[in-house]
């Protein structure tokens, strides 16, 4: 019997970042006012900021950056996953500012460095929708 992988957990906040996702974009939330771009959804923290995240939009990002930091799993952390390990997670920071945790593909596991330039790929899977994971750059 096959454990079916978890899904992403989307709620209203994250909806539009899941939806631009499904279509292949990579979007964050970015200041209307000063510019800072945002991961997780979040108010600006420059300045006061418009009721209900009016100053707030989603825009396309890069969806470059570097390793910030990661770790080599040899045992999954859930059952769905047991037959891919070893696989990296790693913190990606993000060229637009944020920080964004996702896994590293296309490489070795042993391979990944922390500094190592990555790009966003996404990857399709059966039960999970689609997903923004890390490649590296060339």
């Amino acid at each position: 019997m096959s454990i079916p992988r978890p899904r992403p957990n989307v709620d209203e906040d994250s909806a539009p970042f899941w939806d631009a996702v499904a279509e292949h974009r990579f979007v964050l939330l970015r200041c209307r006012t000063c510019g800072a771009w945002y991961w997780p959804a979040a108010y600006c923290r420059n300045h006061a900021n418009e009721p209900f995240m009016a100053n707030m939009a989603w825009e396309e990002a890069s969806g470059r950056g570097t390793v910030f930091a990661y770790t080599i799993h040899n045992r999954a952390f859930h059952p769905a996953f047991a037959g891919e390990v070893p696989y990296v997670y790693a913190l990606i920071a993000l060229d637009e500012g944020p920080m964004f945790g996702s896994n590293i593909v296309g490489c070795a596991p042993a391979d990944v460095r922390t500094g190592m330039p990555v790009e966003v790929v996404f990857v399709e899977r059966a039960e999970s929708g689609i997903l923004p994971l890390f490649r590296p750059r060339a």
